[in-house]
């Protein structure tokens, strides 16, 4: 049986995702230090009110409220036994919104890193991993969401042990990661090497690909390393909305909705076809990614230089994007 985020996927050919979950509750009232995941339970209105704002701009994926949702990040907060009840709070919320949308919405079970370090870095063993995960999305899966979204990893082994988690539940599952030092993720991987990485596991997501970091243009420039290393995989491009900026005590993103419209561009033509925003994408910016995804016409891939030219520099300069240029350069020269 297909998946229904295949299914639409092979409906629509691009789908849009949603935007920022913290930053835009962070606007609705959460506290720096407050766990978003307790909102599912106190202000499931607002989580709601979120999920309906998302899919009103244009969103054909909404991703749950759970990026800290294992007992790893809980326990942060006291609420180390609440992981399945919390988790199927969040995936609840955001099935009955997508169930009363007046289009297919897909319902993506959200699944950040346990922040733990695994052996022998730190204490985490795999299999803790695998157990932590499991526990998670059970919950998730509970609660009914069509996928299980696994982002902003940067460990290959926490990568395998969601994937090994997902698999044991018979769940179909996406992997994304944040390549944001220096081009590459926090622990060393490259963009090229994710599909490798993953694969070595025996693992087979629906899709791969990057989110967050540190501007669009770093990563739209790790998108086109993903799609030349692997060009036949499902892609998902879900950047920050522009560079962060520190105002006072804010944290204030860049991005404004045309520098958004014109990334969301851009991710098309490197090889995206799910394409979101992360940190500071409001509905606004959403609502013109729409617009950008329905009416434009895909192009050649663009060069580093073209997207810098676009959406502003990049802030890490990635060694493998240097290499895939001058690859795409040669063979231009040769043709």
């Amino acid at each position: 049986m297909s998946n229904p985020l295949v299914t639409l996927l092979e409906e629509k050919g691009v789908l849009l995702a949603d935007g920022a979950t913290g930053t835009n509750l962070f606007e609705m009232g959460l506290t720096s230090g407050q766990s978003p995941e307790f909102w599912n339970e106190t202000a499931p209105e607002k989580i709601t009110r979120l999920h309906q704002g998302f899919i009103e701009a244009g969103s054909d994926i909404i991703l749950t409220n759970s990026f800290g949702g294992t007992r790893h990040r809980l326990k942060l907060h006291n609420a180390q036994d609440k992981v399945f009840e919390l988790n199927e709070k969040a995936a609840t919320i955001a099935r009955n919104v997508a169930d009363n949308a007046d289009r297919k919405v897909i319902v993506a079970g959200s699944v950040g890193p346990t922040g733990e370090l695994l052996v022998p870095l730190g204490a985490l063993t795999y299999q803790g991993a695998v157990e932590a995960f499991v526990e998670q999305m059970e919950g998730l899966k509970s609660g009914g969401v069509d996928v299980l979204w696994i982002e902003t990893m940067s460990a290959p082994d926490e990568m395998q042990a969601a994937a090994e988690a997902a698999k044991s539940l018979d769940m179909p599952y996406v992997i994304t990661a944040s390549f944001d030092t220096a081009g590459r993720t926090m622990m060393g991987m490259t963009p090229a090497q994710m599909h490798s990485s993953i694969s070595a596991g025996g693992s087979t997501p629906l899709a791969i690909g990057a989110n967050c970091g540190v501007g669009a243009s770093d990563l739209l420039a790790s998108v086109l390393d993903i799609c030349e290393s692997a060009p036949e995989v499902i892609v998902v491009a879900k950047a920050n909305c522009g560079i962060p900026v520190i105002e006072g005590e804010n944290v204030v993103y860049t991005g404004t909705p045309d520098l958004m419209s014109d990334y969301a561009c851009l991710a098309i033509d490197a090889g995206a076809r799910i394409i979101g925003g992360c940190c500071g994408t409001s509905c606004e910016h959403l609502s013109a990614m729409r617009k950008a995804i329905d009416t434009h016409h895909k192009a050649d891939r663009p060069s580093i230089d073209t997207i810098t030219s676009a959406i502003g520099p990049m802030v890490n300069k990635s060694a493998s994007s240097e290499t895939v240029s001058r690859k795409r350069e040669n063979r231009r020269r040769r043709s």
